[in-house]
């Protein structure tokens, strides 16, 4: 086991793609921050304590999982708080031209943190929150790509029933 990670994102709402890359976060990595950003580009569903409730019943099974919130750069979040690694979770081709981007340039700001991509297990390679919002709000049924808490957090917030 190596040392702490920091696995950064909106999780607007958390998926199952998600929990899988905490799990293999954790095979390598002795603990693993999960940090919630506001990300209010994305304007996102659930507020940030919100996202930190369902992410912290995604994770109470997990030994070594802390969740918590932040703003700012991730570079300057982890080097804060001593995490010399980045989590990024890699689904599809798509996702990794951006990610590469994003890792080139915080290595920029931060040479000290290293990056370290992840792979979902390939039944969660194409679940996205976005997607997932968008089906919601149309009626569609989620439970196969999140946990029960986060589809009735779902329907509550859509006005669905």
């Amino acid at each position: 086991m190596c040392q702490r990670a920091l696995y950064p994102g909106t999780f607007d709402p958390v998926t199952y793609g998600h929990i899988d890359i905490i799990k293999r976060a954790l095979e390598v990595f002795s603990e693993v921050v999960v940090a919630v950003a506001p990300n209010s580009q994305k304007n996102p569903l659930f507020s940030v304590s919100e996202r930190i409730k369902m992410l912290k019943k995604a994770t109470s099974r997990f030994k070594g999982v802390t969740v918590v919130d932040f703003e700012g750069l991730v570079v300057e979040y982890a080097r804060k708080q001593k995490i010399p690694v980045i989590i990024r979770g890699i689904r599809m081709i798509s996702d990794f031209e951006y990610e590469f981007q994003m890792a080139l340039t915080n290595r920029k700001f931060a040479p000290d943190i290293e990056t370290v991509f992840l792979m979902p297990n390939e039944a969660y390679s194409y679940i996205s929150s976005k997607l997932l919002k968008e089906a919601a709000m149309l009626g569609g049924n989620v439970s196969s790509f999140v946990p029960d808490y986060v589809v009735k957090a779902l329907t509550s917030k859509l006005g669905r029933r």
